[in-house]
């Protein structure tokens, strides 16, 4: 180059004219961005509204609605939400109603047929036209509210610039999709519990099925009742499942109990020094930017009170939060809401018997539009119960019953807790709720407390929904729905105390009416539970102290467990020091509690596996599902008892199985090349909070991701997290205090990576900050006129 001074200006000149060409792309991408930013301050004329509007938000972006009419608020929601998550409210209408390839192309179209069997769309236009006229208008204005916000933007969200589509206007069935859309997330749309307990049930022995798939144990902490029995040991010997030639297969398993779910709990005024009630709750669910949830409030029109909570991008609703008279929350059920039917055929497969004698299908044709390409048609097989969903071990059809088909189970009724004035009307509301069904728990300002469930609970007739069964000699069936005198409720019990998270809350009677679809381990309930009766009064902080425990309660025996089985073992010396000194939490620099907690779940899929092996038999992709969230009863008996006919044949002795699984786990932490002091609980639970498009397009992670950090908190605690789900917000709330109530929420209210708005908050959620539920002071202003 020295030798060549004009190559060395030719190249100066060069990388200035790519640096410059960069910032000028750097520039032209950031005005094109700025170009879809929504508006926060002025004056727009909208021509729809009976009466103004103003929108106040502060730093964070939380809006304060203001409006003497509530149809007008529901149009400023509807804008909002339009101008800050169309394309996620695009998203959660097109999962439900199947619909993703015409935004995505054929890579979604495997997911839309699964899904355009339930031939949502169909249904939620038929909920709206059953809908009351005052709902029906409000839903109205809020759709209005949706397009007009979305064409007030400069341009297109951006996510649609870079998908290069038009965005499609937003309609009224679209709004009830996104409840179908909670239903998807939140319930099987296959059955796939009852489908998978049916085969176990009726393919394994006896003692082999009740001791590996108990209903619960010693974790149990339901609010009526009590814990299940222990389990016993099996006289069948594991062998007797398998073939000489049988190759043992396993399945890993990431956690026994990564469920969607929340923690619920809420004292009574005994409990409070103002004698108001405290509410808190955090539902859990999977996480992405933007967050699912969008902060809002208004007022009550012809009061002088406020709504605030989380609304659901796509509806006018509030779904957890308080009106300064009552607050609620959600945790969801585990209850059993559906029922597969085995169906019996005619001689040619055309027909199908029912008490009424042979009937043909109903067959529709559904047509899925796909991106770049043509359209899909497939059909869609139908019978007077359901659509045909899948086929059971033996191969025979199932028709599928399921309350989200009925107008029952989806509408929008949850409007009417905008205007209760206790718990108990608050809990009348329960049977009424079109939702997908919540363990309702509210708490009121003069201090009441109840539970009950939120969601239409079937009449079973015949049978108890726990095993498929035909339904076509008409001795069993579904009689309608419980009223409301008939639903389960719990209201100001003796302890002041109600609590939910997910694991079985009620026993007898209750249980046969909510069934059981897969509760989750009573640990994290449990943990909650005995937090509330460790003190006699608590204020809000006590509450927010309760959602962020991550100590490893149920763990602690599993350390000492590994102890034991570390003492004099030769090679081991620096794993048993760190399993020793593990913290007792699940805390990000803890070594030994990543040992412990993945001992558990690898020796849970050795011990495992013969069972799986066998079902797989039957049913090649034969997995355990929610299933495997009772494994923790029947591991530890055989940790205890080491019973040699339920040793996995792959090994020789119960000794070898556990160092093998200590190895196991050992040996994939190693492979990160880290020291061991290194490989720490964080390092695995690190935060992987991404945009859709930044999972398809990992480039566009740098700029739109949450900062991947390492998270504390775990499955079985209540401060449930994984680097992908976990706390989709947390509040705490005395309703009438709300201005003492807390808040915390990931990601921030914006979709826009360039809004002010983009992340804030999401500090506080990740450090367990005491951030206020009450907006702070309004830093822009809106004026709809």
């Amino acid at each position: 180059m020295a030798n060549f001074p004009y190559l060395k200006k030719f190249y100066s000149k060069l990388l200035l004219g790519i640096g410059a060409l960069v910032v000028l792309f750097l520039i032209a991408a950031w005005l094109w961005l700025r170009q879809s930013l929504a508006i926060l301050v002025g004056t727009i004329t909208t021509g729809e509204l009976k009466a103004p509007v103003t929108i106040e938000r502060d730093t964070q972006g939380v809006p304060l609605i203001r409006s003497e009419n509530r149809n007008s608020s529901a149009f400023a929601l509807g804008f909002l939400h339009a101008q800050e998550r169309f394309f996620q409210m695009d998203l959660l209408r097109r999962n439900s109603s199947g619909e993703l390839s015409e935004l995505v192309g054929s890579a979604a179209l495997s997911q839309d047929k699964k899904v355009r069997i339930h031939q949502f769309r169909k249904r939620a236009e038929r909920n709206i036209a059953a809908m009351p006229i005052k709902q029906r208008e409000l839903l109205a204005q809020y759709v209005n509210g949706v397009n007009f916000g979305l064409n007030s933007l400069a341009e297109n969200p951006w996510e649609y610039l870079l998908l290069g589509l038009e965005p499609r206007p937003w309609n009224t069935a679209d709004s009830l999709l996104t409840v179908y859309s909670m239903y998807l997330t939140l319930q099987s749309a296959k059955g796939r519990f009852e489908l998978r307990d049916t085969a176990l049930a009726e393919l394994l022995p006896e003692d082999l099925y009740a001791f590996y798939f108990p209903e619960g144990g010693r974790w149990d902490a339901p609010l009526f009742g009590n814990a299940r029995a222990k389990v016993s040991i099996p006289k069948t010997p594991i062998s007797a499942l398998l073939d000489k030639q049988d190759t043992i297969a396993y399945q890993p398993m990431e956690s026994d109990d990564k469920i969607y779910g929340s923690n619920n709990w809420v004292v009574g005024g005994e409990l409070t020094e103002h004698g108001g009630a405290i509410l808190a709750n955090d539902m859990h669910l999977g996480l992405s930017v933007p967050n699912i949830w969008f902060r809002a409030g208004w007022n009550i029109p012809g009061s002088n009170r406020f709504m605030r909570g989380v609304t659901l991008p796509g509806s006018p609703i509030v779904v957890a939060g308080s009106n300064e008279l009552v607050a609620w929350g959600f945790t969801n059920t585990g209850g059993d809401w559906s029922d597969l039917i085995p169906l019996e055929l005619s001689e040619d497969g055309t027909q199908y018997k029912t008490p009424e004698g042979w009937r043909n299908f109903s067959i529709e044709q559904e047509e899925i539009a796909i991106k770049g390409g043509d359209s899909d048609i497939m059909e869609v097989r139908s019978t007077i119960w359901g659509p045909v969903i899948d086929t059971n071990y033996n191969g025979t059809p199932l028709a599928f019953r399921w309350v989200a088909h009925d107008i029952s189970g989806g509408n929008m009724n949850l409007l009417n807790i905008e205007t209760v004035r206790s718990a108990q009307e608050a809990l009348d509301l329960g049977a009424s709720l079109g939702i997908p069904h919540q363990n309702l728990v509210v708490g009121d300002k003069e201090g009441n407390i109840g539970w009950s469930v939120a969601g239409a609970i079937p009449k079973r007739v015949g049978f108890n929904g726990s095993r498929s069964l035909s339904w076509a000699d008409g001795d069993v069936y579904w009689d309608g729905y419980l009223s409301t005198q008939e639903q389960p409720r719990l209201y100001n019990p003796p302890s002041h105390r109600i609590w939910s998270a997910n694991a079985r809350i009620v026993d007898s009677e209750y249980l046969k009416i909510i069934g059981n679809h897969g509760y989750a381990l009573g640990a994290r309930q449990q943990q909650i539970r005995d937090r509330l009766f460790a003190r006699e009064q608590f204020n809000e902080q006590d509450l927010l102290d309760i959602q962020l425990d991550n100590r490893a309660v149920f763990l602690e025996r599993w350390q000492q467990h590994l102890l034991s089985l570390l003492d004099g073992q030769e090679g081991y010396s620096e794993i048993y020091d760190q399993v020793q000194n593990w913290q007792g939490h699940s805390s990000v620099d803890s070594v030994g509690y990543r040992i412990v907690r993945n001992y558990r779940l690898k020796l849970m899929e050795l011990t495992t596996a013969p069972i799986l092996t066998y079902m797989r038999r039957y049913q090649p992709n034969f997995s355990f599902g929610q299933l495997k969230q009772q494994f923790e009863y029947p591991l530890w008996e055989m940790v205890q008892q080491e019973p040699q006919q339920l040793l996995n044949p792959d090994f020789e002795s119960w000794n070898a199985i556990k160092l093998a699984a200590l190895d196991k786990v050992l040996e994939k932490m190693g492979t990160s090349n880290q020291p061991l002091q290194q490989q720490t609980w964080g390092a695995q639970n690190t935060a992987r909070i991404q945009h859709p498009l930044g999972k398809a397009v990992p480039l566009l992670n740098w700029f739109l991701a949450m900062p991947a950090e390492p998270l504390p908190g775990d499955t079985h605690m209540p401060r449930f997290q994984s680097p992908s789900h976990g706390a989709s917000q947390r509040l705490v709330v005395a309703p009438g205090r709300d201005s003492d109530g807390i808040f915390h929420m990931p990601t921030g209210q914006s979709a826009h990576p360039l809004s002010p708005f983009y992340g804030n908050g999401h500090k506080d959620w990740t450090e367990g900050n005491a951030s206020p539920l009450v907006e702070r002071e309004p830093r822009y202003r809106l004026t709809l006129n």
